[in-house]
């Protein structure tokens, strides 16, 4: 059985990729509909603490300790050291009442996508909440693109521990929401050019 690899944050700077997510990240939230907000698999707490100073009431888990630590410097108490692959939420924060869960580029490096979605859904289910998810985008035009270029060994890196080790188109994307009772209502690709996205950005509702 593997185990966990800490991702190692050295500070509190935000990851590359909130360069071209973190505009259209904000313009999906708003401090009525989204009141209480948890970020799955949160690393140095960037993006929280970011919320936090924009007004909203954000918390955030992940299982990196150091992450964990370097997030509780700026806003102690709202970050929590959790591995999603186990289910359930930090006792401390179990009793909020999350209307919404954001896990930006995570659930490209799970094992168990399906744990992962029933996690969220178990959360968000007293609330009939929203979940927002971005993950690296994949399409014909881009994959095409990789082949076409010979680009498949960079862009996989299967020598990178703890990589991406599921790939996500929007189908498929949507399919795993759908199966587990989530409705699709945005879709936003970001970085680069249309259908040639960094990443994608899709948001659902529990239906």
């Amino acid at each position: 059985m593997t185990t966990y690899q800490d991702y190692g944050y050295p500070n509190d700077n935000p990851c590359h990729a909130f360069d071209y997510m973190l505009a259209p990240l904000l313009s999906l939230l708003n401090k009525t509909s989204n009141s209480c907000i948890l970020d799955l698999g949160c690393g140095n707490g960037y993006f929280v603490n970011y919320l936090i100073t924009q007004g909203f009431n954000a918390y955030g888990i992940d299982a990196s300790e150091q992450g964990i630590a370097i997030a509780n410097k700026t806003n102690p108490g709202h970050f929590f050291i959790q591995d999603l692959a186990s289910g359930g939420l930090p006792q401390q924060i179990s009793h909020l009442p999350f209307d919404t869960i954001v896990s930006t580029e995570v659930i490209e490096h799970l094992y168990d996508p399906y744990l992962f979605i029933s996690l969220c859904k178990e959360i968000l289910s007293k609330t009939n909440g929203e979940l927002i998810l971005s993950t690296p985008y994949h399409g014909y035009l881009k994959n095409l693109f990789i082949s076409l270029f010979d680009k498949w060994d960079t862009h996989i890196s299967p020598l990178w521990q703890g990589g991406h080790i599921k790939f996500w188109s929007v189908k498929t994307l949507s399919a795993i929401l759908q199966e587990h009772g989530f409705k699709v209502t945005d879709f936003k690709g970001s970085g680069r050019i249309p259908y040639f996205w960094k990443s994608m950005i899709v948001k659902a509702n529990l239906r």
